[in-house]
């Protein structure tokens, strides 16, 4: 049964809330008298968390140098220095170490669980949760909050129930009712657009090459200027592994590259050129090399039976010879210069026109919320309504694959716990 009254009321059970008030009660033993409560919409706590990273959670990246990590988030950048500052990723893996939850590292830098499960993640943030105190509501969902004259506030809930909280914490993610009561106590919001998601290429003249995956591959995205349009034209790049699908492109390099962009393709209804280099940033000269020797050591045999490199997906090999105009029967030693020529093109310089994003709506976070100049990032307290605490998506902070939103959730939520413990103190 809910009470009517708490000292803290958590708003969101995903990892920012959960850390939030886990760090709060920690914090603060004994201090909360009315108790901390953490209040989730849904039946299940920590969905995002279970999903992720293909059932195991990517909880972190092995980004050690705020300075570094900050280069990760296409919205947050320097203002994020001093939040990871005082909570970095070496904090994240000791906070869970502490709490019985070893995270092992990947050679890509990506941090998981060493039961390679997600659900021990679940675990180890809900038996700390138990632990210190805090009491978990599913199936309760804010939808109004209003700030008393002599302080504290009092939310509405979507079942009609109300109760007063001394110090409220919105960690709601993109949900529209997070963002509702922010606005309702005088926040301001960046409008929110999908960020990390594939791309639909027009007339797909990949198609016949869906499951092939290169790496390094180089991509630039070319916007093309629009009347009205303030968004910075230049253009965007990212270099990694990307993955050839039915409808498109995917894989980190693509993520990376529409995380970046997000708000620039949104503007553009997702319409653009990608200019691939399928070779990773390989110069000309390089090129010229392999294909010198190609005519030497390899002077009798098919192209279309001899790459230039190894890793150079041979399905992709004969596309970009169809695409040069060179005929894969023909031999090395017979290899025209102009040819040759068309040939680096294609390899370096192969242009395809994006005409939306991948068909499942598969984007994973979004761009936009609550700007960061409303926050005092040292706290994650509202500079526009005191008592009043920010953390997680709810921001307007996004970062790309690899476990950094999680790392921003980690982040925000523990400093949130903190400065709510600390105010206890104080007063």
């Amino acid at each position: 049964m809910l009470p009517s009254r708490a000292s803290v009321v958590v708003v969101g059970g995903g990892p920012a809330g959960f850390m939030a008030a886990i760090a709060a009660a920690e914090a603060a033993t004994g201090r909360f008298p009315g108790g901390v409560l953490l209040l989730e919409s849904t039946p299940e706590p920590l969905h995002k968390v279970l999903i992720s990273g293909g059932g195991r959670c990517n909880v972190t990246h092995a980004c050690w140098d705020p300075r570094q990590l900050v280069d990760h988030y296409p919205r947050g950048g320097k203002a994020l220095r001093g939040p990871f500052s005082r909570f970095a990723t070496s904090d994240t893996v000791a906070w869970f170490q502490a709490h019985g939850l070893e995270l092992v590292e990947e050679p890509d830098g990506r941090l998981f669980p060493r039961s390679n499960r997600s659900s021990s993640v679940v675990e180890t943030l809900r038996r700390a949760a138990i632990a210190t105190g805090v009491v978990l509501h599913t199936a309760q969902a804010g939808q109004t909050a209003q700030a008393l004259p002599a302080g504290g506030f009092r939310l509405r809930l979507r079942s009609g129930a109300e109760l007063e909280a001394e110090q409220l914490v919105l960690a709601t993610g993109s949900h529209p009712s997070g963002l509702r009561i922010a606005a309702s106590l005088g926040h301001g919001l960046v409008a929110p657009v999908p960020s990390l998601f594939t791309l639909t290429l027009a007339d797909h003249p990949l198609v016949d090459l869906a499951g092939v995956a290169m790496d390094p591959v180089q991509l630039e995205l070319l916007l093309i200027p629009l009347p009205g349009i303030a968004t910075a034209t230049k253009p965007q790049r990212q270099r990694g592994p990307v993955l050839i699908t039915h409808w498109g492109l995917s894989g980190p390099a693509t993520l990376r590259l529409t995380a970046f962009a997000a708000r620039a393709l949104r503007e553009r209804r997702y319409r653009a050129e990608l200019r691939v280099d399928w070779t990773g940033g390989r110069k000309p000269v390089e090129l010229e090399g392999w294909f010198a020797d190609a005519r030497r050591d390899q002077a009798r045999r098919q192209l279309g039976n001899w790459r230039p490199w190894p890793d150079l997906s041979r399905r992709l090999w004969l596309h970009l010879l169809a695409l040069g105009g060179v005929d894969a029967s023909l031999r090395w030693a017979d290899l025209p210069r102009r040819s040759e020529q068309a040939l680096v093109t294609a390899l370096r310089d192969s242009r395809y026109q994006i005409s939306g994003r991948g068909p499942f709506g598969e984007e994973f976070v979004t761009a936009g919320g609550i700007p960061l100049s409303e926050v005092n990032l040292a706290t994650m307290e509202s500079r526009v309504q005191p008592g009043l605490f920010l953390v997680g998506e709810l921001l307007d902070v996004d970062g790309v694959t690899g476990g950094f939103n999680f790392q921003h959730c980690w982040s925000s939520g523990w400093l949130a716990g903190q400065a709510l413990a600390a105010q206890r103190t104080c007063s």
